[in-house]
């Protein structure tokens, strides 16, 4: 799984927005696919500029991911490099088509089921169950100094004294 930003939750989230509010979507569309939606966010390019990049190689998001070189600058490359940017790896970039990251899938609202790679509504729910999971990850590796927790706690403690004196 991705390593947990605030870049990859944001884009993550707004493009299930975008596609809860009727982006275009359809599976087998590179510039409107899962990662195609996800691009358009990262990127600003339209559907049409991503499909035209993606059309400079071979393949799916998938191959497209596990072809890439950093080194050639190719149109594709670069959108490639743009998801490697949010910490995705070819890995993630395939789960993300194909929503199977078993991490998310687990944490779905309502529990485990597997889901369409293919269905608007599968995708928005993979998408916002993803960010929340990078989230949760984000705020769990945040190590608050004990000193300021003491400070915090004898602050929160005067003004609880001074509100009952007043």
């Amino acid at each position: 799984m991705a390593q947990p930003n605030m870049a990859l939750i944001t884009a993550l989230r707004t493009t299930a927005q975008r596609l809860r509010n009727g982006a275009t979507y359809a599976w087998g569309h590179h510039g409107a696919c899962n990662c195609g939606n996800l691009l358009q966010v990262v990127t600003q390019l339209t559907e049409q500029e991503i499909l035209e990049r993606a059309h400079s190689g071979i393949g799916e998001w998938t191959e497209l991911a596990q072809d890439y070189c950093g080194v050639t600058n190719a149109p594709v490359d670069l959108l490639i490099s743009k998801l490697q940017a949010l910490s995705l790896t070819p890995s993630d970039i395939h789960n993300l088509e194909y929503l199977e990251d078993r991490e998310v899938l687990d944490q779905l609202p309502g529990g485990f089921r597997w889901l369409s790679r293919n269905v608007r509504e599968d995708v928005i729910v993979y998408f916002e169950t993803y960010a929340q999971v990078l989230e949760d990850k984000l705020v769990a590796q945040i190590e608050i100094p004990k000193d300021l927790l003491e400070h915090r706690q004898s602050t929160t403690a005067y003004k609880k004294n001074e509100l009952v004196l007043v």
